[in-house]
């Protein structure tokens, strides 16, 4: 049997050869931008398989995942800048260097004081990387100025808009910038819902109105810019208290959407399913129909649940 060493590196040599002349014409192609959507497809492909626990559906998705890593090192390989050796590198050493109470002397109890050293940690390789920044002049004073001043710096603005507010309000929450309860929040929601409301006296008469099914656009009320970009701004501040909720409750916004779009998916197409018995489509059925059989699904999967 080979070890996970031999494993590993039969996949790295795979993947140079695709990538080699006379490999694969489709991967010699790609560049760093043409896989960035395979990675975040995969990404989400492997948070699916977790979320319905399809144990043996994640390997395959891990391994796809993992396949994203080698072909970025291997294309950096091909253009000189590092390979898959100094991916690995940094890896351990970063797992080593942020588990100082595993591998040193460091002594702690908690997982709440492994977290504050790790954060403490990662600050200090953040200075220190800029400090070298700085002294080789690859950057500006004015960035190392903002980026150390900031305790919001280095959250990235690619990743989803719900990581991205949470990972922020997590930021603020360390310095003691937080609501002191969660009723707080429940008060913030309930200013923003307000102010929404208030927004929407603004919307041209009748007021939002389901989209019409006809051609596109067609039926949809002109709405100024003004009061468009107004609204907007009202409805993300009721998602970054949403978040905010999540967050004091210690649980993940995107997975939580997540999972209630899989369950509206799952009832809708229950739906369908009833409505096809009788050979009709949803846009046969009249809204009071369509709600009731909404209920029945949600019924139906209730009592499933209650019968596991």
């Amino acid at each position: 049997m080979p070890t996970t060493g031999e494993r590993f590196e039969r996949a790295v040599s795979i993947m140079s050869r695709l990538r080699s002349p006379g490999g694969c014409p489709w991967d010699r192609e790609q560049t760093f931008d043409s896989i960035k959507p395979y990675t975040l497809e995969e990404t989400y492909e492997v948070l699916e398989a977790i979320d319905i626990r399809d144990w043996d559906e994640l390997p395959g998705e891990l391994g796809d995942l993992l396949l994203q890593v080698l072909f970025y090192a291997e294309m950096a390989k091909d253009d000189g800048r590092f390979s898959i050796d100094e991916v690995l590198d940094r890896l351990v050493n970063k797992l080593i260097d942020r588990h100082p109470h595993v591998f040193g002397d460091v002594k702690v109890e908690t997982s709440s004081e492994v977290l504050r050293n790790w954060q403490s940690l990662k600050a200090l390789e953040k200075e220190k990387e800029r400090e070298e920044k700085r002294q080789s002049d690859s950057i500006s004073s004015e960035a190392i100025s903002e980026s150390r001043e900031s305790v919001l710096a280095g959250v990235s603005t690619a990743m989803p808009a719900l990581m991205q507010a949470y990972k922020l309000s997590s930021r603020a929450a360390q310095v003691g910038f937080d609501w002191p309860d969660i009723e707080g929040l429940f008060e913030k929601l309930k200013e923003e819902t307000q102010e929404l409301r208030q927004g929407l006296e603004e919307f041209p008469a009748p007021g939002p109105r389901p989209h019409s099914q006809g051609l596109a656009g067609a039926g949809k009320p002109i709405v100024p810019e003004a009061v468009r970009c107004h609204l907007e701004e009202e409805v993300g501040d009721l998602f970054f208290v949403l978040v905010n909720i999540a967050r004091y409750l210690s649980l993940d916004p995107e997975s939580a959407l997540r999972n209630t779009n899989r369950k509206f998916k799952r009832r809708f197409q229950c739906v369908e399913e009833q409505l096809r018995a009788s050979g009709r489509v949803p846009q046969q059925a009249s809204p009071a129909e369509l709600e009731s059989l909404w209920q029945q699904a949600k019924r139906l999967e209730q009592n499933g649940r209650e019968s596991e």
